[in-house]
């Protein structure tokens, strides 16, 4: 091969490269990729996953209100509820995340449609702070009341409480249960209705056995 040949083959060679990059970086201006990343949680999972968060961080806010001094029984159920809620606060936070999701919800129990609604709880009141939109949840003032109540009184009142809660727990459980067809959440959910419905038996009992009736 002469040098002119050597010469007209590496500038062949050279112009191959040069067309293959400018191909490849007008590739995305041609061709549109689609880089959206898979969407981690649907609109109901997020709004569930919210709801339920806020949920949880008032359990935790009632066991914290209970008088130190309450029943070692009562102690220890209280402690048993926030070490479970705490850890599935750590898993809702983490899907939040990876949803790229506000930790609140600014419409609380809008992802559930009226239909589904838990009984006790009417989409008509749906205005307000969380506790008056999420079944369940205390107010304020029954916040105020359990850390003031001492003894007997604090048993008694944490116990109606938590038992109303948990029963609102459930039901936001079991909704999700309902809409969602499959996968974390679901399952998640499925966990929560085992749980709070085993320990609502326990607080069930024990107020049974104080001669108090249930919240309504």
């Amino acid at each position: 091969m002469t040098a002119n040949r050597w010469v007209r083959a590496a500038l062949i060679g050279v112009l191959a490269v040069l067309l293959c990059t400018v191909g490849m970086l007008l590739r995305p201006l041609v061709i549109p990729e689609n880089t959206s990343a898979p969407r981690v949680l649907n609109p109901t999972e997020i709004g569930f996953t919210q709801d339920m968060l806020a949920h949880h961080q008032q359990a935790l806010m009632m066991v914290q209100r209970l008088d130190t001094g309450a029943d070692p029984s009562i102690r220890q159920l209280a402690q048993q509820i926030s070490d479970t809620q705490r850890i599935e606060i750590g898993t809702l936070l983490g899907w939040l995340r990876l949803a790229n999701a506000a930790p609140t919800n600014s419409h609380p129990m809008a992802w559930l449609p009226a239909k589904d609604t838990p009984a006790g709880h009417d989409h008509s009141t749906m205005t307000g702070s969380a506790a008056t939109t999420m079944p369940g949840m205390a107010t304020m003032q029954e916040l105020d009341a359990l850390s003031a109540a001492k003894g007997t009184d604090a048993e008694t009142l944490f116990l109606q409480l938590m038992l109303r809660h948990h029963r609102g727990g459930v039901g936001m459980a079991q909704a999700a249960d309902k809409l969602v067809e499959s996968g974390p959440v679901k399952e998640s959910a499925r966990a929560m209705i085992t749980e709070q419905s085993q320990e609502a038996g326990i607080m069930t009992l024990l107020l049974a056995q104080r001669g108090v009736q249930p919240l309504s």
